[in-house]
């Protein structure tokens, strides 16, 4: 397990939420997700870590650090809500609804059209969500 305090933790820490050492693991397993994993996968995770880690402790901290603004919650129509830790630079998904895979990415060019399009709308723009469902474009000549 990582002795180092995570920025989850840190983040935790700074909003003044008690951290107990299953919120902590939960954090640390968290911060070390490198995909947006369900709370069943979350579960999964932590009790290896710490087999007394309840699915039951697993949502009470998912839905404490989301409603604290540390996690964000994607739904990306897979029936399961995702999480990733809340970050400052903003980012957006693209899901390849054969495989499962979940790509972030950012473009400036899409970015500036969404203030563009709020601006013509008569809105200014102050957050957004964008996902992208997709498939795998097949090359050419192939079924």
């Amino acid at each position: 397990m990582i002795e180092d305090r995570t920025s989850i933790e840190q983040r935790c820490q700074d909003k003044g939420l008690r951290m107990t050492d299953q919120r902590r693991t939960i954090a640390r397993v968290l911060a070390q997700a490198t995909d947006h994993p369900d709370v069943e996968e979350l579960h999964r995770r932590a009790s290896a870590v710490d087999d007394r880690i309840s699915l039951a402790t697993v949502y009470r901290t998912v839905k404490l650090l989301e409603d604290e603004g540390i996690l964000e919650r994607h739904d990306f129509r897979d029936g399961r809500s995702r999480y990733e830790q809340a970050s400052e630079e903003h980012h957006d998904h693209l899901i390849d609804l054969h495989s499962g895979e979940i790509i972030e990415f950012r473009d400036e060019e899409i970015e500036r059209l969404q203030v563009l399009i709020a601006r013509r709308l008569g809105y200014k723009l102050v957050d957004h969500r964008l996902e992208l469902f997709a498939v795998p474009i097949k090359p050419e000549g192939k079924n």
